[in-house]
């Protein structure tokens, strides 16, 4: 039986009640095998600077599109410039390019800690992209160190005929059907959400088409500084009236920070109770959004502290990486925890880890919930080289447990 001496769990990643602070941790078959007060004194000066968490869950990336920011320009405070020059972009892509673009994404998300991510990826029309053949390649190459999961990215204008989008979902139900669901791989229906005519009617169509073919949603949503821009109460309320709480994901949100207290708390309260996972991508946001001939005032994250006090499943994720919309970053989903509990003033940063492990869990339904407790897979923990908060912070050096040779701290 291998030995971690003297560990720190912080408490929003235990599934074990404790009055401590540090923790033998006896690991045995590949799993933990039992937790226990720790039996000796600490140094903390000395001895002890590292954390045991679960592996990373990054809920919202584009590997399909990343590493192109040299060739395709960023749009600077301009997201429809980007959305158009990606476009562009994207109608030259071949096979080979996708899957070497992925492939260094998957692998720099593996060397940060990730266990799992669920990628969006381009598709304007009826037929599958050519990232959706990749995509499903590397699921089932990665399928031992990384569970992922796909999500079609298309204008909710799209969805506006009665006929329009059978054959799309179609193709997602197809691609859902390939995934090893006990794994907690999957494909989901997405659309890109933002000040739409006829939105509640193009709506109901996306959640018409999910149901039929049993797919659960992912949003982008209100992405921009509008105040009227309103698609998350929208889908909320389409959630409840269509009985479809807990399965639906709704990333951005930026507007909500341009509209009022009250009316941002009444649609995070029905967000609440639509059961709906709110993710917010801090470096894409914050650089696309608000003004660039001066100093931004306006903020473009959504309102994280709000939305987990009204009861709210939050998530931080990493969203677009050296592309049009965002032209630094990596596959890091600890920078991008770091960067939001800056720049959102989170208080108690520890408590927020959820944020990136449990919480983005949760909405991908994976099979471990990411609490560390008696039983949990050795394969999915972290040695985390920080002794506090303030070390996460500084990009701290990370290494999986089922890589150290001799676990005896």
């Amino acid at each position: 039986m291998k030995q971690l001496c003297g560990i720190q769990i912080p408490r929003s990643v235990r599934g074990f009640s404790s009055e401590s602070d540090f923790f033998d941790v006896f690991i045995e078959n590949e799993h933990i095998a039992g937790i226990k007060s720790a039996q000796i004194a600490i140094d903390l000066g000395a001895i002890q600077r590292q954390m045991l968490l679960p592996a990373f869950v990054d809920l919202h990336v584009h590997i399909d599109k990343t590493f192109v920011v040299d060739e395709v320009g960023a749009a600077e405070g301009d997201l429809f410039a980007a959305i158009e020059r990606m476009a562009k972009h994207r109608d030259g892509w071949s096979d080979v390019q996708i899957e070497t673009r992925m492939e260094r994404a998957l692998n720099e998300a593996y060397a940060h800690g990730c266990r799992a991510l669920r990628t969006h990826l381009d598709w304007m029309n009826k037929d599958a992209p050519k990232s959706l053949a990749v995509f499903e390649k590397l699921r089932d190459k990665w399928r031992d160190k990384l569970t992922l999961q796909c999500v079609s990215l298309t204008p909710l204008d799209f969805f506006d005929d009665a006929f329009n989008g059978e054959d799309l979902a179609l193709e997602v139900a197809t691609a859902n059907l390939t995934c090893d669901q006990r794994k907690g791989e999957a494909a989901l229906l997405g659309a890109f959400v933002y000040r739409n005519e006829r939105i509640y009617d193009k709506l109901q169509r996306v959640f018409d088409l999910a149901i039929k073919n049993q797919l659960n949603l992912d949003f982008h949503v209100d992405e921009g500084l509008d105040v009227d821009a309103r698609g998350l109460k929208a889908i909320a309320e389409l959630t409840i009236k269509n009985n479809y709480q807990g399965r639906v994901t709704c990333g951005h949100a930026c507007s909500l920070t341009m509209q009022s207290d009250d009316d941002a708390l009444a649609t995070l309260k029905l967000c609440a109770q639509a059961g709906i996972h709110l993710v917010a991508l801090p470096s894409t946001n914050l650089y696309l959004q608000g003004a660039w001939n001066r100093t931004p005032v306006e903020r473009g994250l959504t309102r994280l502290r709000e939305a987990r006090e009204a009861g709210v499943n939050c998530s931080i994720a990493t969203d677009n990486v050296a592309d049009g919309f965002y032209p630094y970053g990596s596959y890091n989903p600890l920078a991008s925890y770091a960067l939001g509990v800056q720049m959102g003033h989170l208080t108690q940063p520890l408590d927020w880890l959820s944020s990136i492990t449990t919480a983005p869990a949760k909405a991908m339904n994976l099979p471990w919930d990411g609490m560390i407790r008696e039983g949990c897979p050795v394969n999915d923990l972290l040695l985390v080289h920080a002794r506090d908060a303030r070390d996460l912070m500084n990009a701290p050096l990370v290494t999986r447990l089922s890589g150290v040779q001799n676990p005896s701290l």
